[in-house]
């Protein structure tokens, strides 16, 4: 039976007391955190705060409810479920096994090597039990390496049973068609995976090294260059250094030859030559890199070799005296090889820097060897036969397709229907052609001109078209630069000659005095001064006849005075049509006058006013001049 601590009495109903000063029953805290982590401590003071004077367990009985069976608290645990089923390529996919193993071949063509060891990795992928053996690539071996074995179920007995994993460790031998490979070691992921199966894996081994292998990585042997010139120090010494020449082949002295650029390689190692050719592009010529093989070429051959079949055996060092060497390439000269002629032009730096260096040469400039080029053939264009134009009948010489010439579209648009037209005579030693007369009409848009012959009744010649539009040339032009005719050369006493006919013009229209008269800078002096002239000549007569007309008849400047009088009554008049169409019916003979009467009749019928004092003046008039010029 439990007692009250505090007065010894059972801890019974009625036995215990209570103290009604505590306000606070709360349990005291038993979690903390020290250094940042979750800690549990044993309590201190009880509920209500009251400090415990010992633990409520002893050891014994902390020891006791360790150890005590849950099963008497809670029952029987309930069986966990079955877990889920993985298939081994979902729960070993992308897992693979490494080995380092290696297998012995045999060399039995060989005097440095009787055997050769060669290393490779041996893998198992647990997700098929296949296998797969790869031998690491090594550069220049001469071997070929790689995927020995492709990935599959390698067979392990003659029964038909395959590779497993428990099959493999380390410090065994496994034999795979045929070949028998050593297992030295494996990666770690292997080892883990492998002890966690409890396999005991094997302590690992070195990897076997190949004897021929390790010799080549020894230093080599020292030798003792002889006194002599030394072969093997110049092709150590010179190896992959090039003497580069350019030249050229000049055969054009015999039929069909040509010149041709060759590039020469000496090659310092073994003081030998060869001959490239240079392609161009679209140069129709086989494309072979080589005119001459590499190959020592002879200088002087000996007297009793000059009948030796080089074509057959090659030449030895007793059939030649000299070979040719570096010195003899030389920059400007020429240099007969193979019976060939060859002039160097020109040199790479590489082989200015070894000359400079060798010989002391040091003055190698280029060459210019480019053949000038003749100049142009002028195209000449054949005789103008006078059939077209000039222009036109060029362009057969120009395409084989002729095209029509460019024409400026600007100035046509410009001068759209613009035409000029001149009276011409025509200069002839004929009687008959001295009557004729011609129209000259000059298009501002082409510059071309076109002549017509006015009919004459019983002049004997058929007028009608003389010229069709086409470009007139002057008679002190050339063929190659034409000179047409212009609107410049067209005035009053200009002779124009059209195909060896002179034409003289002796007039011109209305508007052709308009256009000289808005472009003056086009004309020169003379044939302004040709115009004003034919102008003055023009009024002359006009006034003459004037003047005459007055001193015969004084009453026709009254009747001129009458007119304008009326012309000006009637210029504003809305009833123009109707008057006129009035005096056309009163006028029966259309003889073009009517009395005083009758005008004065039409006026008022129309409702015209009239002011009587100009009628009454003239009273001498009894008729009406034109009514037309009235109107």
């Amino acid at each position: 039976m439990v007692s009250n601590p505090v007065h010894g009495l059972p801890l019974l109903p009625g036995m215990s007391f209570k103290d009604f000063t505590k306000t606070a029953f709360h349990r005291s805290q038993t979690l903390g955190y020290r250094n940042g982590y979750a800690i549990v401590r044993c309590p201190t003071v009880g509920i209500g705060g009251d400090r415990l004077q010992f633990n409520q367990l002893s050891q014994a009985e902390l020891h006791e409810l360790a150890n005590k069976a849950p099963v008497l608290t809670y029952g029987q645990p309930k069986q966990a479920p079955p877990a889920d089923f993985i298939p081994a390529h979902v729960a070993f996919d992308k897992k693979v096994l490494k080995f380092d193993a290696y297998f012995q071949e045999d060399v039995p063509m060989s005097t440095e090597e009787h055997y050769r060891i060669r290393q490779v990795n041996i893998y198992y992928y647990l997700e098929d039990d296949s296998m797969s053996v790869i031998e690491p690539v090594v550069e220049n071996s001469g071997i070929p390496q790689g995927k020995l074995i492709k990935r599959q179920r390698l067979a392990k007995n003659d029964r038909g049973d395959h590779y497993h994993w428990k099959d493999l460790n380390r410090g065994i031998n496994i034999t795979i068609y045929g070949k028998t490979f050593h297992i030295v070691d494996c990666d770690q992921f292997t080892q883990v995976f492998l002890e966690s199966q409890g396999i005991e894996l094997n302590p690992p081994e070195k990897m076997a090294l190949d004897p021929y292998t390790e010799l080549r990585k020894q230093p080599l042997r020292k030798y003792v260059t002889p006194s002599d010139f030394d072969q093997l120090k110049q092709f150590l010494t010179f190896d992959k250094q090039v003497l580069r020449f350019y030249a050229i082949w000049d055969d054009t002295d015999s039929m069909y030859g040509e010149c041709r650029t060759y590039i020469i390689h000496y090659y310092l190692m073994d003081d030998t030559v060869e001959i490239r050719e240079v392609h161009e592009r679209n140069d129709g010529r086989d494309p072979f890199p080589l005119l001459m093989n590499r190959q020592r070429i002879p200088k002087v051959l000996v007297e009793n070799a000059k009948n030796f079949p080089r074509c057959v055996l090659e030449i030895s060092d007793q059939e030649v005296l000299e070979w040719y060497t570096a010195k003899d390439f030389i920059v400007g000269k020429s240099l007969t090889i193979l019976g060939r002629t060859f002039f160097i032009y020109d040199c790479d730096p590489f082989t200015r820097r070894y000359y400079k260096d060798k010989f002391g040469i040091t003055d190698l400039p280029r060459i210019d060897v480019s053949k000038q080029e003749p100049p142009p053939v002028k195209q000449e264009l054949p005789p103008y036969n006078g059939y077209g134009l000039v222009e036109d009948s060029a362009q057969n010489c120009f395409a084989l397709i002729p095209k029509a010439p460019k024409k400026d579209i600007i100035k046509m648009l410009a001068n759209d229907n613009k035409v000029l037209r001149y009276l011409a005579a025509l200069e002839s030693p004929i009687p008959e052609d001295k009557d004729r007369r011609f129209v000259f009409s000059y298009f501002l848009s082409t510059d071309m001109i076109s002549i017509f012959e006015p009919p004459v009744r019983n002049s004997g010649i058929i007028g009608g078209k003389y010229l069709g539009r086409t470009k007139v040339v002057k008679p002190n032009s050339t063929v190659d630069n034409p000179i047409y005719y212009g609107p410049s050369d067209f005035f009053i006493g200009a002779v124009i000659e059209v195909f060896g006919h002179r034409f003289i013009i002796l007039d011109t229209d209305e508007y052709v005095l308009k256009y000289m008269e808005s472009n003056a800078a086009q004309y020169s002096p003379e044939a302004l001064a040709s115009i004003q002239n034919h102008v003055r000549k023009r009024e002359a007569p006009a006034s003459e006849s004037e003047s005459k007309q007055t001193e015969k008849d004084p009453g026709v400047q009254e009747l001129e005075a009458l007119i304008d009088t009326i012309q000006k009554q009637l210029k504003d008049h809305s009833c123009k049509d109707n008057i006129r169409k009035a005096f056309q019916i009163y006028d029966k003979e259309a003889s073009g006058y009517v009395d005083r009467e009758m005008f004065f009749k039409i006026c008022e019928s129309l409702n015209i006013p009239i002011d009587d004092s100009l009628v009454k003046e003239r009273r001498v008039l009894t008729v009406l001049p034109d009514w037309n010029a009235v109107m």
